[in-house]
């Protein structure tokens, strides 16, 4: 291959990679029922990465993803997933979530704290063995950060699961919507507690402690502007509440949701806001995809790795829906209910893979457990959509979905 080709012309062989190979392997291999289009990305991305391709074919893969090319798509991928979360966040009811607040609580905090006591089990277990404890890991930082790598939902794929199930803008899915997004904001604060990171603790109270401030303001001038100027100030908003939930520590996804969660439907126009999610789900969300799975560095870390894989996804799946299950109890909600909602809450996606990243780079876990942990997200993602859609099926000719929870 030509080492004299430009930076740019490497970018869009990048790019055109990156949009073909997994649109070709979705039709060729029919794998929409199991494996929707946005789960072939996120596999292809772990197969294109440095752990695969990158193993069998370091030079023109170190040829094709140098440094300037993985920047600029990084650039990408987080301009993209900023918009798509933003969006999300839009389509949550605000007069929903305070209306529903004690459900929306109970069930958010048993579906994080029973995967994290699962996942902490596991890792107490894993801890009896050599290999799978980081360097620098306390125990209970070790226990903490696997138990909060089970509990973690991924919400950009979640809300991705929920548009190909068409239940995002009915009730059902409105409040998994919001369930995700509360265990989000815990799980980045919980992260920094694990880093031991007491200054970014403190930044992040003072962010929370601004957003609250500037939202009435944000919200009153919206009410006062054009539709067309709306759209400018959305992005300013955007913008600068993604940097500061990243300069606090949680995230600048967590940012870009509480940006579109105070924003209304209205403002904008719904048929607007479709056409939007539809353009940023097809033009950018696959480079977010695929270019998180370049960031991925793993070895297999031989046969023990896949059975680790299938314990981390057992707690994970166990405790989500032992999670739900309890809530269910609790609320009173209707049969079928909690196991949907668990099903959904389990998906684990990117946001797993990032987590699992940080704690992989802090030297809090291994690359065998890294390598367990991403095995667990890829698993638990596909088997989401096969689990939950005869089951709302059925939950639909009960009539279940649609109804709100009280």
């Amino acid at each position: 291959m030509s080492t004299h080709m430009s930076t740019t012309e490497i970018f869009l062989l990048a790019m055109l990679l990156i949009f073909v190979v997994p649109f070709a392997v979705w039709r060729l291999f029919k794998t929409d029922y199991f494996a929707p289009l946005v789960i072939v990305q996120i596999i292809m991305g772990i197969i294109l990465g440095p752990g695969v391709v990158g193993a069998a074919f370091p030079e023109y893969h170190k040829f094709l993803f140098n440094p300037d090319v993985v920047k600029t798509l990084n650039g990408v991928a987080q301009w993209g997933v900023m918009l798509f979360v933003m969006l999300a966040g839009v389509e949550l009811d605000l007069k929903k979530v305070w209306q529903y607040r004690r459900e929306s609580a109970t069930t958010a905090g048993l579906s994080l704290c029973m995967p994290l006591i699962f996942g902490c089990g596991a890792a107490l277990l894993l801890m009896n063995y050599q290999g799978w404890i980081g360097a620098k890991a306390a125990n209970w930082q070790f226990m903490l950060g696997v138990g909060m790598a089970c509990a973690v939902t991924a919400l950009p794929v979640l809300v991705l699961l929920l548009e190909k199930l068409d239940i995002l803008r009915q009730p059902m899915g409105q409040r998994i919507m919001r369930y995700a997004s509360l265990d989000d904001v815990a799980i980045w604060g919980v992260l920094a507690v694990i880093m031991l990171d007491f200054e970014r603790m403190g930044r992040q109270v003072g962010f929370l402690v601004a957003f609250a401030v500037l939202t009435p303001l944000f919200r009153r001038m919206m009410t006062r502007l054009q539709q067309n100027d709306r759209w400018y100030i959305a992005i300013f908003w955007l913008l600068a509440c993604a940097f500061g939930a990243d300069w606090a520590g949680l995230h600048f996804m967590v940012g870009a949701f509480l940006a579109g969660v105070v924003m209304d439907v209205e403002w904008f126009g719904q048929e607007h806001l479709d056409a939007l999610f539809k353009n940023v789900l097809l033009v950018l969300m696959p480079v977010f995809f695929l270019s998180t799975g370049l960031r991925t560095k793993w070895d297999l870390g031989g046969y023990s790795v896949f059975f680790v894989a299938g314990l981390l996804l057992a707690a994970s799946i166990g405790g989500k829906l032992a999670g739900a299950h309890i809530a269910g109890k609790v609320l009173k909600w209707k049969d079928g209910e909690a196991s949907i909602i668990g099903w959904l809450l389990q998906s684990k996606g990117l946001i797993e893979i990032i987590f699992a990243n940080i704690l992989l780079d802090k030297q809090i876990i291994t690359s065998e457990t890294f390598t367990a942990l991403l095995l667990m997200a890829v698993g638990s993602t596909m088997l989401t959509i096969p689990v939950v859609h005869p089951k709302l099926n059925r939950a639909q000719n009960r009539g279940l979905v649609g109804q709100a929870s009280s």
